[in-house]
């Protein structure tokens, strides 16, 4: 049986208020931010790394549960992570949950996303033959709406990897659903193409707002939002609001960006690559202007920290005990960061990480590091 709802402000503020009762700061505006009146714990799940076995899929499922259990609300996956094992394991696990009294579904958030293409645990030795029958026989895409044979953002294929995430996870409603990596298709596209395309998913998403299959929708990008204005992969926050304005008026529902943020891709909060109006800001103080919510992702710089920024980490953050812990307190305390996405297998690893909800944010702090990088 599919888990009926959604994340709602009731059942998130409840979750907020059950951790408040027993973990210091777990407190809105500290552990737990509002989104959307939603209270999403400034710590997100993240599930993209590992190999598609049945041994991960159990490290998951148990690491989902720790998550949940340390004050994590917030989850993250894809169709395109580990061959859609990731979607069916967080379904179980979050079934599991619920099922035993420890949450509910409407005091979760669950995002997805899609733009790459899909497999089933690997990708086939004939991937051309797969996104054929797959996708151009049906009639879901035609072939020149794979960019690169990797990439499409078609509205029936987006259709199409919704109904694929709700039938994965067991749920009847997503509520954050994103156009993963969309900046892929400016090196096989041009950009006039490319921004018609935008135009045309924005206006397919905002018929699966209305649908109720979706909460609301977002860009999850790697590096459109931290390059500079001359990239061939660059986006402006102000041209993408623009372009859904044009199609779904100034009530559309594109309200979340996600990019990598961490100490040693501190590009958010450092460069200056976002026109608006007559200024120049960082992707953090645009998002700020122009109404965008910012979920940081690879909090954890994917495990790979250079040892001047991991000594930098420990003179700013000298209470927290591992590299990690001050890379998650980093993220989440730059102002303008809702949510710092993380991933582990390792049931320990996710208690350790989370336990940075025993300390409160330290903005000042944050920006003295990422600053400290940039010099």
């Amino acid at each position: 049986m599919a888990l009926q709802g959604h994340a709602t402000p009731a059942g998130t503020a409840r979750f907020a208020a059950r951790q408040q009762a027993v973990a210091p700061f777990a407190a809105l505006d500290s552990n737990f931010r509002t989104f959307g009146g939603l209270a999403i714990s400034s710590l997100g799940f993240g599930m993209s790394g590992g190999d598609p076995t049945d041994e991960v899929d159990a490290a998951y499922r148990e690491a989902v549960k720790a998550a949940v259990a340390a004050g994590c609300n917030h989850f993250d996956v894809a169709p395109s992570f580990r061959g859609q094992r990731s979607e069916v394991v967080l379904g179980q696990a979050l079934a599991e949950l619920v099922a035993s009294g420890a949450t509910r579904r409407d005091e979760l958030i669950v995002a997805s996303k899609a733009g790459f293409i899909p497999y089933r645990s690997a990708a086939p030795g004939d991937a051309a033959h797969y996104v054929y029958d797959r996708f151009v026989a049906p009639g879901i895409a035609e072939p020149d709406d794979f960019a690169g044979g990797i990439h499409c953002m078609a509205p029936r294929f987006l259709g199409q990897q919704i109904a694929w995430s709700l039938r994965n996870m067991q749920l009847r409603a997503l509520d954050i659903f994103y156009l993963q990596n969309p900046e892929a298709q400016l090196a096989f596209v041009d950009r006039e193409t490319f921004r018609r395309r935008v135009q045309l998913a924005c206006a397919r998403l905002e018929e699966e707002v209305d649908a109720g299959r979706i909460g609301c929708y977002g860009l999850a990008t790697w590096d459109g939002l931290r390059v500079a204005p001359l990239a061939d992969n660059y986006m402006s926050l102000e041209v993408l609001r623009r372009l859904v304005t044009e199609v779904a008026g100034p009530d559309h529902h594109l309200r979340v960006i996600q990019l990598p943020i961490n100490p040693a891709m501190s590009e958010a909060v450092t460069l200056r690559n976002q026109p608006v109006k007559n200024s120049v800001l960082t992707v953090l103080s645009a998002a700020a202007d122009l109404g965008f919510t910012v979920v940081a992702s690879a909090a954890l710089g994917q495990g790979h920290m250079p040892p001047r920024m991991q000594e930098a980490m420990q003179t700013v953050f000298p209470s927290l005990g591992s590299t990690g812990q001050r890379s998650l307190q980093f993220v989440r305390s730059l102002p303008g960061v809702i949510s710092a996405l993380f991933g582990s297998t390792d049931v320990e690893h996710v208690r350790e990480n989370l336990a940075v909800f025993a300390r409160p944010p330290d903005p000042h702090a944050a920006l003295q590091l990422a600053h400290m990088k940039g010099r």
